[in-house]
């Protein structure tokens, strides 16, 4: 998923190195090129040292698209709120004071905006949960968006209905996309049933040496893929393996409760 940050600053910092960690391609835009840079955000897959009014022409939203404004200031604040209620996302934020964020959106419907797209702004942003350093705010607004990734509505101490998502293992697609030639196998997570610690989608790399990139949960489910795994690399083709976590199973793994898996692993680059 994607996550646009708005403002370059000492909350910037934090959220980005977070949020590139667990799995989203963040792009971070500021006007000051002494805070678009990537040596301040190394982690950041994009950094545009543009202005907050023109920047949204470099940028491509859609209904899967996280967006966090964090500018320096109410000015500046109201140019990215402008162009982003006007924009299809999944979740956006903006920090601020109660009074700062009354007034950026008092103006948007003094100018005709839609209240009811406004009021799906979480302003100000992030989890009530006490934060004060920026690394903590930095945690309570990435709390935020994942709970709007994997929730329908976040929640604090209740159960909500998770979404579907797919996992993304960033590092595991890069990686294929540089080494196509080496002998190695790719495990895939292509169902899943009740308590996993992995959902469809995520990936693992393995190879000949016993070498792993990435992870489908762990646990000795995960050691007999890689067995698997190295057998697929010596004989070629690919398998489908199922894995059942019976409670027994999930409780030696550390895991709430049991639930089934099934692991395609194909066999990759060159042939033994």
């Amino acid at each position: 998923p994607k996550l646009f940050v708005l403002g370059g600053g000492h909350i910037a910092k934090p959220l980005t190195e977070f949020a590139a960690r667990v799995g989203f391609a963040v792009t971070v835009v500021d006007d000051r090129l002494s805070f678009a840079n990537k040596e301040r955000f190394p982690q950041a897959e994009q950094v545009i040292c543009e202005s907050f009014e023109r920047c949204f022409d470099l940028l491509q939203f859609d209904p899967y698209t996280y967006v966090v404004i964090v500018t320096r200031g109410h000015r500046y604040d109201l140019d990215c709120l402008r162009q982003v209620v006007q924009r299809q996302w999944a979740y956006a934020g903006m920090i601020g004071s109660r009074r700062r964020v009354k007034g950026v959106k008092d103006q948007l419907l003094a100018e005709g905006f839609d209240p009811e797209v406004l009021a799906k702004v979480n302003a100000p942003i992030g989890l009530e949960i006490g934060a004060i350093t920026p690394e903590e705010i930095a945690i309570s607004i990435l709390a935020q968006v994942i709970g709007y990734r994997r929730l329908k509505e976040p929640t604090l101490g209740r159960e909500s209905e998770k979404i579907g998502w797919t996992e993304f293992d960033r590092e595991v697609i890069e990686e294929l996309s540089k080494n196509k030639d080496d002998r190695k196998a790719l495990a895939t997570v292509i169902l899943t049933k009740g308590s996993v610690p992995r959902r469809a989608g995520a990936k693992m790399l393995i190879w000949p040496d016993g070498r792993i990139l990435g992870s489908i949960g762990g646990g000795c489910s995960e050691g007999m893929i890689i067995r698997k795994a190295l057998d697929v690399i010596a004989e070629g083709g690919c398998t489908i393996q199922r894995i059942d976590l019976t409670a027994e199973i999930a409780e030696e793994e550390g895991m709430g409760c049991g639930g089934m898996m099934k692991v395609l692993i194909e066999s990759l680059g060159g042939q033994s």
